[in-house]
């Protein structure tokens, strides 16, 4: 069985075989809950490919417009063969110049409304103790009932492997 890829910016492989998932979510402030999914998929679909967007750059070499196409690119290849998997993780270490999970939130809401249009693969797990989950909860119940909402990174990525093998 053919091994998948872990993806990560800024690199853009030739080709990519079989689906791909989209690790979106807090990066600044959050755990490491992408190393996580990694291994929890590698470990139970090794065939999936993986675009993750936490990287650790060295001190003046992250580009803001780069990281952004390279995101944008990926979570449409996601939704076109592939999950868009969305993970809330709670904060843990705070910013007082940042709103914890800002992007995120956008990003959220942009696919909120794209996975309607697309009817794309999209799931979003909620840890216990992120903030206004209540009424990302309710919203995304009420507008995309077919979109799971998990409670832990396992399950999430488990509803990954159940739609993609």
């Amino acid at each position: 069985m053919r091994k998948g890829q872990v993806i990560f910016p800024p690199n853009y492989p030739q080709s990519i075989e079989g689906p791909i998932v989209f690790l979106a979510g807090p990066i600044q402030g959050a755990p490491d809950w992408q190393r996580e999914a990694i291994t929890y998929l590698q470990l139970h679909a090794p065939h999936i490919n993986i675009a993750s967007p936490r990287k650790e750059y060295l001190d003046g070499t992250f580009v803001y417009g780069e990281q952004v196409d390279w995101e944008t690119h990926f979570l449409n290849q996601a939704a076109q063969n592939g999950v868009v998997l969305f993970f809330l993780a709670k904060e843990e270490v705070h910013y007082p110049d940042r709103a914890y999970a800002q992007t995120t939130r956008f990003e959220l809401g942009e696919w909120k409304a794209k996975q309607t249009q697309l009817d794309c693969n999209m799931v979003v797990g909620i840890q216990n103790g992120f903030t206004n989950a209540r009424y990302i909860k309710r919203r995304l119940t009420q507008d995309n009932p077919n979109v799971p909402i998990m409670k832990n990174i396992e399950a999430t990525c488990q509803q990954v492997i159940d739609w993609v093998g």
